[in-house]
């Protein structure tokens, strides 16, 4: 009885709660189910799904060379992102906090980036560091910086350079994260370091550093969880190749179930058994990765 009088109390915040509910269920837990089911199936989407039992995982342990280089591939990106990433929009956040003339529009011009679609700055990339006709080749040969022109989309450059496009459209996302924790600290804190005469050096090492510890550990983890998804700009840029050069596992995940190659202009039958099987190795390296690093953040805890 008690229990139906809380429900009629709190009926709107349930109705509100209702829609978001719904989208979850649809959009996350249906196909996880659909994935768990799956993956032990042989099925292309139009003839009968057929269960093959272990065979999708013994393909992926023994035989799919691809998909361990994606998941290397996918450590190397992840860790370069965060590197071209955060330490950038660190010291972008730190001078953004102080008041000066224009710190509003270099605000605005450094979070720009982050509200163009991905697809849209890959392609603008894809212009820029084209080998025959791109944008940086001919500025470079033009001021006889180089003679011949670099292929930036080649096997040994590629995925340095898809992670510098990454890193491009992340800086300024992470940057409002990180001034929005330094704007956080208390001002008589840094003013009572300045009456003792602590410099700006100590100010960061002793205060400003170990109070962003809280929000510098959220702002890790969504980093390395979005740096894990990120596959729009590398297939915009070099769809996983050449030679998977720049194969990531979700990029790899994405071309079982959608198997059309827009360079080739090709498209095959797609692999959902073994897409779901895929997926669920994919997931559990991702969560291996996730505990590894909350157990590796404690001592950000402040």
């Amino acid at each position: 009885m008690a229990s139906i009088q809380q429900f009629k109390r709190n009926h709107q915040i349930y109705l509100m709660l209702t829609p978001n509910l719904l989208i979850f269920l649809a959009l996350t837990i249906y196909p996880v189910i659909w994935a768990l089911q799956y993956m032990f199936f042989s099925y292309d989407g139009i003839n009968a799904a057929k269960f093959v039992g272990f065979d999708n995982f013994i393909r992926l342990f023994t035989r799919d060379d691809v998909f361990w280089r994606s998941v290397v591939n996918t450590l190397v990106y992840v860790g370069g992102k965060l590197v071209l990433t955060l330490p950038p929009a660190f010291i972008l956040a730190v001078i953004l906090n102080r008041k000066f003339r224009g710190q509003g529009l270099l605000q605005g011009i450094m979070f720009s980036p982050t509200i163009m679609s991905t697809a849209v700055m890959a392609l603008m990339f894809y212009l820029i560091f084209n080998v025959y006709n791109g944008v940086l080749n001919h500025l470079l040969v033009a001021t006889g910086l180089i003679q011949v022109p670099i292929n930036w989309l080649g096997k040994d450059l590629a995925m340095l350079t898809c992670v510098m496009v990454g890193a491009w459209g992340g800086i300024g996302n992470y940057m409002i994260y990180f001034l929005a924790g330094l704007q956080s600290i208390p001002k008589e804190i840094y003013e009572s370091a300045e009456l003792d005469g602590v410099n700006g050096f100590q100010r960061m090492v002793h205060i400003t550093i170990p109070m962003m510890g809280p929000i510098l550990q959220v702002i890790l983890m969504l980093s390395i969880i979005i740096a894990f998804q990120d596959m729009q700009s590398i297939m915009v840029l070099t769809e996983g190749g050449p030679f998977s050069a720049t194969q990531v596992m979700f990029l790899y995940i994405y071309q079982l179930y959608f198997p059309i190659s827009a360079s080739a202009n090709t498209l095959v039958n797609s692999d959902f058994g073994y897409g779901a099987a895929v997926s669920i190795v994919a997931a559990a390296i991702i969560g291996v990765v996730t505990c590894v690093y909350l157990y590796c953040s404690r001592k950000l805890d402040y």
